[in-house]
Parts: structure tokens; sequence; C-alpha cells
């Protein structure tokens, strides 16, 4: 069975949702988190109506599925929901270098769109999370708990 730790770090999308005109949007998103587990990391154009939305108002939620498999039903599976605040992350940012080397490490092939203009990085700052093992258990968590879950050991 996947611990919380084995499923965020395990799986490279995630459902991001955002609100578009006050109404809730869902998009899918590659993401990587960042070593001492404070945000997740997600590297988005400018286009996208996500980050326009994100920009707008910077509540968001990151939910993670395992994926489907013979022996689980749909609600045996592990996931995660991530309340948090979208918070830009330009060369400026202190963080950029750590986030920029962690989403690269995941996503090598996502190289090339860092000279792209319209590009940039955000971090999702959790403030809390609905964990969900398996069948009957479920765990929220605060914003430390999940950031020393997700804390990668050096």
């Amino acid at each position: 069975m996947s611990t919380l730790k084995d499923l965020v770090h395990g799986q490279p999308v995630a459902a991001l949702g955002t609100l578009h005109e006050g109404r809730p949007f869902v998009s899918m998103v590659p993401f990587a988190v960042l070593p001492d587990g404070s945000a997740m990391v997600i590297h988005v154009s400018h286009l996208a109506t996500h980050t326009k939305d994100m920009l707008d108002n910077p509540a968001v939620s990151l939910m993670v599925v395992a994926p489907l498999t013979p022996e689980l039903s749909p609600q045996e599976l592990p996931r995660v929901t991530i309340q948090g605040l979208a918070v830009p992350c330009d060369a400026t940012s202190p963080k950029y270098a750590a986030a920029k080397s962690v989403y690269l490490e995941r996503f090598s092939q996502s190289a090339q769109m860092f000279d792209f203009a319209d590009f940039q990085l955000f971090l999702i700052e959790p403030t809390s999370a609905r964990y969900v093992g398996g069948f009957a258990r479920a765990t929220t968590l605060g914003s430390d708990a999940l950031t020393a879950s997700l804390r990668r050991e050096r």
C-alpha cells in the first residue's frame, strides 16, 4: 500500500483546481516537490487558463491519485487533495534555483520551455491536505504535517 510520500513523489501529474470567473476549473499539470517538502512546483504558460486563474486568485487545490490497478476498486485508490496558495516563483525568488532544479530533475524534457518568455514557475504552498490511503482510511493534515511527510531524506 502506498504512503502519502510514495504517492506524491511517485506520480508525475496532478489535477489542478482553480477558480475561473468564480467557477471551479480543473486541469492537469506536471509537478515536482521541493526537497524540504514545503511546496509543489509547477511550470505553466501564461497562455493557459489555469495560470490566469492563479494570478487572479491564488487559492488552489492539487489532487494526486495512484494509478488504477486490477486488485483495487476506484474507492480504494490512495489519493491526496492538497489545498494551498499558488505563488509565482521568478528568477529573483530565493526558492527559484531549487524549484527549477527539482522540476528539471523530474522533467528533463521540459528544459527548453525555461527559455520561453511565457512560461513561469509557481510554488503551490500547502495550507492543508486530505489523504485517503484506501477505503475508510482518511486523515486531514495541516501544512506542517504535510511538509514533514513530503520531505526528502538527505
